[in-house]
């Protein structure tokens, strides 16, 4: 059987999980560069993969065109037109199992999520550190003839940034510190009281840059900006493309179990990440970091962490899990980190 020269991957959400692929498509690009990938994915997250050679993006209109079982088999007509070998399934969800029928006679391999283990962890019958996300996707492309080495990241070049970006951020020499303090869950987020205490500290010697969706979010992070010197809110001034290029310049990013410390990852950027009801053990510590750069809640204290792989679990008492971590808990890693 002729080695496949054009793969389709599969990976339409969530911005994490899309951000954790580059790094392995970056490597597949770099070892394999005879070899053509075509990424399904969301069209807002066409950016990421902006300069990795051989890789086209294909934007599924899930909520428009390409919405239900007739979108999927119009998505899939559209999809066999580019004459790709084999898929690749790194989301392997009710959607991309509806599309892969469609595909009659291709060879599909579809991402193993562990989903028995992950209970095993969440119900606390096997607290032990799980493969990671980037591994999984690394195991369906070896299943598929290409062993990867992922042993050399490999990340793009830092932007330089020209005045658009200079000025609104400031062209001084202080170090850039990036903030993401929002997650999807309650669980998830350190509460925007402390972590006001965290950027007043950190702006005293940081210019900190604060990152975030939606007017909701762009309207608190104003907010703070506005009560102390060198804090810049970014939310709603840029697109993400633009973001990226901004993150690609941070000396490091603070940001909670969610998207923004994988996409900073993904760029090569040193990330500090704050767990609360999750735990890097379910595999989603972001990627070339380490538990060093964690700053966990006393599993001690809350045993029944993780209470869930996406933090969408509270239990009775874990309400307030992420106060029992201080600040100076946060600015001491961030110092040790960047020293």
């Amino acid at each position: 059987m002729p080695k496949p020269k054009h793969i389709l991957v599969i990976r339409l959400s969530a911005m994490g999980d899309v951000a954790m692929s580059v790094p392995v498509l970056r490597a597949f690009s770099s070892q394999y560069p005879d070899v053509k990938l075509t990424v399904l994915t969301k069209p807002f997250f066409r950016p990421f993969f902006r300069d990795i050679p051989n890789v086209d993006v294909v934007g599924a209109q899930i909520r428009g065109k390409h919405k239900g079982i007739y979108g999927l088999w119009k998505l899939s007509r559209e999809l066999r037109q580019l004459q790709f070998d084999v898929v690749a399934d790194l989301h392997n969800v009710l959607r991309s199992k509806i599309l892969k029928l469609f595909f009659l006679g291709k060879r599909i391999v579809q991402i193993d999520k562990g989903r028995q283990e992950k209970r095993a962890l969440t119900s606390g019958k096997n607290f032990k550190q799980l493969k990671t996300t980037q591994q999984r996707y690394v195991d369906v492309f070896e299943k598929l003839g290409f062993p990867l080495d992922m042993s050399k990241p490999m990340f793009s070049e830092k932007t330089s940034l020209s005045s658009k970006y200079l000025d609104v951020i400031g062209n001084d020499t202080k170090r850039w510190i990036g903030i993401a303090p929002f997650a999807a869950f309650k669980g998830k987020m350190y509460p925007i009281d402390l972590m006001t205490t965290v950027v007043e500290e950190l702006a005293k010697t940081y210019k900190i840059l604060l990152f975030g969706a939606g007017n909701s979010e762009a309207q608190v992070l104003e907010g703070i900006a506005n009560k102390f010197e060198n804090v810049i809110n970014l939310a709603g001034q840029f697109s993400l493309d633009e973001e990226l290029d901004i993150i690609s310049n941070l000396d490091l990013m603070l940001a909670m179990d969610s998207g923004n410390a994988h996409i900073a990852a993904m760029l090569g950027i040193k990330v500090v990440t704050v767990w609360g009801v999750t735990h890097p053990f379910a595999g989603f510590l972001p990627y070339n970091q380490n538990e060093d750069s964690t700053v966990l809640v006393n599993r001690t204290q809350y045993p029944k962490i993780p209470t869930s792989i996406y933090g969408n679990v509270l239990p009775q008492g874990y309400e307030d899990v992420m106060r029992s971590i201080s600040p100076e808990d946060i600015i001491s890693k961030i110092y040790e980190t960047l020293k």
